[in-house]
């Protein structure tokens, strides 16, 4: 018997596998599992006693090429990547006012910060911040991501949902907290976007809650909260380094 299989590549290559059994291929398999299943099915011919008969027909040569399959599998790894770490890298003390140059002052019974237009001798009320900068390696946003601190408190201004909407609040919590931060973790509600817009002015983005803004009211003494770009309300504070002799709150 005679098999014979036809391509329109040049190159041929025959083997006679048995007498009167022959193989003729002009294409060289597309893969190197069709070259071993023909290999195993030659060699399995070769050791049949029925590739003698002249009883051997086309089903089972068929019969040979099936049993002789190898089978190919292909095993991908799936692996995540894990979470990037933000690091914290400096601390820096900051005065604060909004777009009013009005000043943040804490009232203590709500543990709320107000933006409130202070009178002269009054500035012992106002609130500095510990600004902590941080590394923040997966940060696609452009601005500096930070952590604001009250000075001389333990207090930390935190963004998360707890309604339909975000959220600010102010937080106890220890300094060395903020020291490495999982960006997956519950922790990101202290981060910030800095996105600075003008000469010391900037606008504060929560890391948690994108496209929400610390703000200030229109109106004299009231709480910052949160707010997006449409809200009418101030999304831009003067944010710089202290100036002159200012007493340090313990």
């Amino acid at each position: 018997m005679e098999f014979e299989m036809k391509c329109n590549m040049s190159q041929m290559w025959s083997s006679d596998v048995q007498s009167g059994l022959d193989f003729e291929i002009t294409h060289h398999p597309l893969t190197m599992r069709k070259v071993v299943n023909l290999i195993i099915a030659m060699e399995r011919m070769k050791g049949s006693e029925s590739t003698l008969s002249t009883e051997f027909r086309d089903e089972n040569l068929l019969n040979f090429i099936m049993d002789s399959i190898v089978e190919e599998q292909i095993v991908f790894e799936c692996a995540s990547a894990p979470p990037a770490q933000v690091t914290r890298t400096g601390v820096e003390e900051q005065n604060i006012t909004d777009g009013e140059k009005r000043s943040l002052v804490m009232v203590q019974n709500n543990m709320e910060l107000h933006a409130v237009t202070l009178q002269g001798g009054a500035d012992s009320r106002k609130v500095f911040l510990n600004m902590s900068t941080f590394l923040h390696p997966a940060s696609t946003i452009g601005g500096r991501t930070v952590a604001l601190g009250i000075r001389g408190q333990h207090l930390y201004l935190s963004c998360r949902k707890d309604g339909d909407s975000p959220t600010l609040h102010l937080e106890a919590l220890e300094d060395n907290s903020l020291l490495n931060i999982s960006s997956d973790s519950d922790m990101v509600r202290f981060l910030f976007y800095k996105q600075d817009t003008g000469v010391n002015i900037s606008t504060l983005m929560s890391v948690a809650q994108p496209n929400w803004y610390i703000s200030t009211a229109e109106q004299n003494n009231k709480p910052v909260e949160m707010c997006q770009e449409t809200a009418k309300r101030y999304r831009s504070f003067n944010i710089g380094e202290i100036q002159g002799n200012v007493e340090r709150q313990s």
